[in-house]
């Protein structure tokens, strides 16, 4: 074994560790879940025990998690640089743990629509957070005053927009996979924002 593939073992198993004492479970409770032996289960994480892909399988089911999530090692880029658009004021980072979302922070300064017919609906789920300013999210005919770091979320397949109240605002926006192809649908594919209906993912 490698020095590195010795690092990533003992990881796993003190990541073993810290999920099943999170949940509250003991030794017996966790190995009852995997169909382990209580002596099984703390061979492997004392590092007594070889770790083997079924049991790892079976663990990260019992743990809520996924296999590749368990064995998952440190990246070397865990500092990301954002793709930037001077053009329309963006800023927007790919999530690496789920490469459908990604994260967007937009200087907005038009009000919104009050006309919903002006508003997108589409599939998916998203979140903002106002850095600064104060910004207005519609949603259908109701209207929703968000403040310096306050934060709301949303399902898009209501009709909604976003856009400044009383000067310039800045907000951070989380996009999952549907929500951002749904932006991209609407801008097209140069991922270009009328600000005034909201960010784009």
């Amino acid at each position: 074994m490698t020095q590195e593939d010795g690092a990533l073992d003992s990881l796993v198993r003190k990541r073993i560790r810290a999920l099943r004492v999170a949940q509250g479970w003991s030794l017996e409770e966790l190995a009852t879940r995997a169909h382990l032996s209580q002596s099984s289960l703390s061979r492997i994480e004392n590092g007594q025990r070889r770790l083997a892909l079924d049991q790892l399988v079976t663990l990260a089911r019992a743990l809520d998690t996924t296999l590749d999530q368990l064995v998952e090692n440190a990246a070397d880029d865990v500092v990301i640089s954002p793709m930037i658009d001077g053009t329309h004021g963006l800023m927007r980072w790919p999530i690496k743990g789920d490469p459908g979302m990604s994260v967007m922070r937009q200087r907005m300064t038009e009000p919104p629509p009050d006309n919903p017919a002006r508003m997108r609906a589409h599939p998916g789920r998203e979140w903002l957070v106002v850095l600064s300013g104060t910004a207005i999210l519609m949603l259908g005919h109701r209207r929703f005053r968000v403040e310096t770091n306050q934060a709301a979320e949303f399902p898009t397949m209501m009709p909604h927009a976003i856009g400044a109240e009383g000067g310039p605002c800045e907000i951070l926006g989380i996009f999952d996979r549907d929500a951002r192809r749904g932006h991209q649908r609407d801008t097209g594919d140069s991922g270009e924002c009328d600000g005034a209906q909201g960010p784009c993912g």
